[in-house]
């Protein structure tokens, strides 16, 4: 008898934590970190604490601040766009429109030792030196932009261009030179080390250059990363670099377009990515590294120097962002590096490095042991520029274009929010509860929701909860759950946070039965002589959809099991249960025409059950599995799921065949079979003449596919004598029927 293998489909089981009580805990530096800070400090060892007093200096009309300069009497100008205006801001936040620049943005500032304000502006823009608000054209480069200014103590402008990447010195009105010419597309970056020498910083290939004459530059460090944003120098002589690589910024263009293109602007030639740059002055071949420079790109400054804002490109595998230190002797130290922000800007003190970012305007500081501390959140879309003033760190930034001013002493309130939590299922909340210092100063609240950002059908912020031992969640249950923390001193006293955790019950969910096979426990290793595996009239797959399909084109939702003797009926599924509970199984079976599941096998944790080949009459019969959480949670909440399979015929019968008396003319044989089958549809025929090779014949209506069929056998060219020709039938099941014809 032939056999057919059958298989339906299967899933794949994943094991997540089980639907216990468990506890969602925050402790760290990095756990903290993807929350919201207003007002609090996050120190390197997870602790937080209220962070330095922060005001709102100066706030624009204008989506960026790109530069910032201090004139030597303390006012503050400021670069804005899209609509190149620089203000002028006092100490005491007291503002004025300064000057108004044809170009969109102005991504330049810098002052000279008689504060007299320089700016550069783009696209295709000048260099103006503005006096009393008075701007007169100082230089026309001819580039297309203007990233970066610097003036030495002697009064000598220096300017960084783009798209074609060359440093310019200009001594007087009218009077520059092409001082470097560097083969980058950029100069992103400029400052004067403790020496007066000139530092430049590259795009796309992030080079820092140190230039000490015409045409003579030094390479003092090739970072990486596309993208060396700001340069800033220390009192001992150490030079700071932030570099960006990664996502070389989050905003595609700071210019405005008209049509698609850009207003006033020319296309930046070359492709940065696909070349290789060769700085001919320097003897260097310098390989191009993955970079997004565009057409149009925007800027950031710093107090000398402004760089770039250019479009997003995200490059795996390869830090975002990087914080450098460059001794006097040339030496490199990494101090910080992340590959979720881009370091905009930094400035060098006493207390350490300050540098910003554009993850929600952050400013960090890290300290001389290199220990960063998250200092303070503008909660704007990225800090661009940093300023040490005599009345404090001014930041400025971007998205809307505001000046911020970090005074010292502890602000005297703030609040944390935490990320929002996702406890998969509907949640039962148990107690929340919090370690810290001088707890008394902390007030801890919580809302929950069903939508995975918080929205207005999540709940109110719950009353504040005091009890850091362990309170009682009073928000509803649900999917989400996001706690926030009030900082306020009590008694004189600092409150100080380092954890909290959140105790929930996640709601059961209910196991899943993927999918049921049948088959018999050799069907796999044997294939009967006179068919292939690819024979097989039937190959359905069943799944928990419900949905069955049949490789034939009648595709037939019923399965026919092919069996022999001494074999068994294999049974086996698949399942599984999303809350990572073990599972215990029942299995039955119902034949055509029952109406009640009879149960074969209760609660196992096999996945398989194999039936002797004789357990079964003849017919069709349907399989269910259900499968049960029983043994991981109580009694109340325990789940089950069930799957039915596919119907299965069982056809150990074969047909009976009965032939014809035969009639001889010559060498002709012709005589007629019937052939009928109580159970299964007939496949098959074939007959062989004195136990030569079988030859096939089809069913007198022209398709062998019913229970009972006649055929019509003709044998041509038999030589004189007797011969023995023997007919067999084939059922769907494999099962075969014989006859044998005798023709003299």
């Amino acid at each position: 008898m032939m056999r057919y293998r059958l298989v339906l489909a299967v899933g794949i089981a994943a094991m997540l934590q089980a639907a216990s009580t468990t506890t969602w805990e925050m402790n760290s530096y990095q756990d903290f970190l993807r929350g919201r800070f207003q007002g609090v400090s996050l120190r390197r060892d997870g602790r937080m604490l209220l962070a330095p007093r922060m005001e709102t200096m100066f706030a624009s009309d204008q989506p960026s601040i790109w530069a910032v300069a201090q004139a030597p009497d303390g006012t503050l100008y400021v670069g804005t766009g899209h609509h190149g205006r620089v203000y002028a801001v006092d100490g005491s936040g007291k503002s004025k429109l300064y000057w108004s620049a044809e170009q969109s943005e102005v991504f330049a500032l810098t002052v000279d030792a008689q504060g007299v304000l320089y700016a550069g502006t783009s696209p295709n823009g000048k260099i103006y030196r503005i006096v009393n608000g008075q701007a007169t054209e100082y230089f026309a480069p001819g580039s297309t932009y203007l990233w970066s200014l610097a003036v030495a103590a002697d009064g000598t402008l220096y300017a960084g261009t783009g798209d074609d990447g060359k440093v310019l010195r200009i001594t007087a009105a009218g009077k520059g030179e092409v001082w470097y010419a560097t083969g980058q597309s950029h100069i992103t970056a400029l400052a004067l080390d403790k020496e007066g020498r000139l530092l430049a910083g590259s795009e796309p290939n992030g080079i820092l250059y140190r230039i000490t004459g015409k045409d003579k530059a030094f390479v003092l460090y090739d970072s990486g990363l596309p993208e060396i944003r700001a340069i800033v120098t220390s009192a001992d002589g150490s030079i700071y670099a932030a570099a960006l690589g990664g996502s070389v910024a989050k905003r595609a263009s700071a210019i405005p377009t008209v049509s698609g293109g850009v207003v006033g602007a020319t296309t930046p030639s070359g492709n940065p990515n696909s070349v290789t740059v060769t700085d001919t002055q320097a003897g260097l071949d310098l390989k191009p590294k993955p970079s997004a420079a565009g057409a149009a790109q925007t800027a950031q400054v710093t107090s000398q120097v402004t760089s770039t804002i250019t479009p997003s490109a995200e490059i795996t595998g390869v830090d975002k962002s990087a914080v450098y230190r460059i001794r006097p002797d040339n030496t490199v130290e990494t101090l910080w590096t992340s590959k979720e922000e881009n370091a905009y800007d930094l400035v060098a003190s006493a207390a350490g490095v300050t540098f910003s970012t554009d993850s929600d305007g952050r400013i960090y500081r890290l300290a001389p042991d290199r220990k960063v501390t998250l200092l303070e959140q503008t909660n704007e879309g990225e800090t661009t520029r940093l300023l040490d003033t005599p009345g404090g760190l001014v930041a400025a930034t971007g998205n809307m274009g505001k000046l911020f001013r970090i005074l010292p002493g502890m602000g005297t309130s703030g609040s944390y929010e935490s990320p929002v939590h996702d406890s998969g299922t509907v949640a039962r909340w148990g107690r929340v509860s919090w370690r810290g210092e001088n707890e008394g100063g902390l007030r801890l609240k919580t809302r929950t929701g069903n939508t995975a950002r918080p929205d207005r059908t999540w709940s109110d912020w719950s009353p504040a909860l005091t009890d850091s031992r362990g309170a009682l969640i009073p928000s509803p249950n649900a999917r989400f759950i996001q706690w926030m923390v009030a900082f306020a001193p009590a008694k004189g006293t600092m409150p100080a946070l380092d954890s909290v955790t959140v105790a929930f019950l996640p709601q059961n969910t209910a196991p899943m039965v993927r999918a049921i096979s049948i088959t018999t426990q050799a069907a796999a290793a044997k294939v009967n002589a006179g068919s292939t595996a690819s024979t097989a009239p039937y190959s359905i797959t069943v799944t928990d959809s419900g949905d069955a399909g049949a490789t034939s084109a009648s595709s037939s939702p019923t399965q026919t099991l092919m069996r022999s003797a001494n074999e068994q009926i294999n049974i086996t599924w698949q399942a599984e249960d999303t809350d990572g509970d073990r599972l215990l199984y029942s299995l039955y079976f119902r034949g055509d025409g029952e109406q009640n599941w009879k149960l074969l096998k209760s609660w196992i944790p096999e996945t398989t059950y194999l039936l002797d080949d004789d357990s079964f009459a003849d017919g069709k019969y349907l399989f269910r599995v259900v499968a049960s959480d029983r043994s991981s949670n109580s009694v109340e909440t325990a789940r089950e799921a069930d799957m039915v399979s596919a119907p299965v015929m069982i056809d150990n019968t074969p047909p009976v065949v009965q032939a014809t008396a035969p009639r001889r003319m010559g060498a002709v044989a012709e005589f007629e079979v019937d052939a009928v089958d109580a159970t299964s549809p007939l496949r098959r025929a074939e007959f062989s003449v004195d136990a030569s090779p079988w030859t096939p014949v089809e069913a007198a209506d022209g398709v062998t596919d019913s229970t009972q069929e006649q055929f019509r056998v003709k044998v041509d060219g038999l030589p004189a004598g007797e011969h023995l020709i023997v007919v067999r039938v084939y059922d769907s099941a494999g099962n075969a029927g014989l006859v044998k014809v005798v023709v003299r």
